[in-house]
């Protein structure tokens, strides 16, 4: 079980974040790559009202992954791998990437 498992599991997908979910994801969502972080901090700045728990275990996943594939990711030089790859991940790239 990780740690997306240990305190969003039992939540509704559809139910927004709370301010203590919020603050979690925003410390998991910390990275070592400016470039990730600048992409990363315009998308809470639009989207964080609206962010379900569905949306934050997808980026919760996204953020297992190292600084410069999640960067070839955000700037489209590579795609979800087959075996990686939901709905849920490409959504929440999709709205990073706007």
């Amino acid at each position: 079980m990780n740690v997306t498992d240990s305190f969003l599991s039992g939540l509704d997908p559809q139910m927004k974040l709370g301010e203590r979910e919020m603050s979690k994801l925003r410390w998991r969502c910390r990275r070592g790559l400016l470039e990730n972080d600048l992409m990363i901090e315009s998308f809470f700045n639009r989207f964080e009202k609206d962010l379900s728990v569905k949306t934050a275990k997808a980026l919760y996943d996204l953020m297992d992954l190292s600084d410069n594939d999640l960067l070839d990711l955000l700037l489209k030089r590579k795609d979800l791998t087959k075996d990686f790859y939901t709905s849920e991940r490409q959504e929440v790239l999709d709205m990073i990437r706007k």
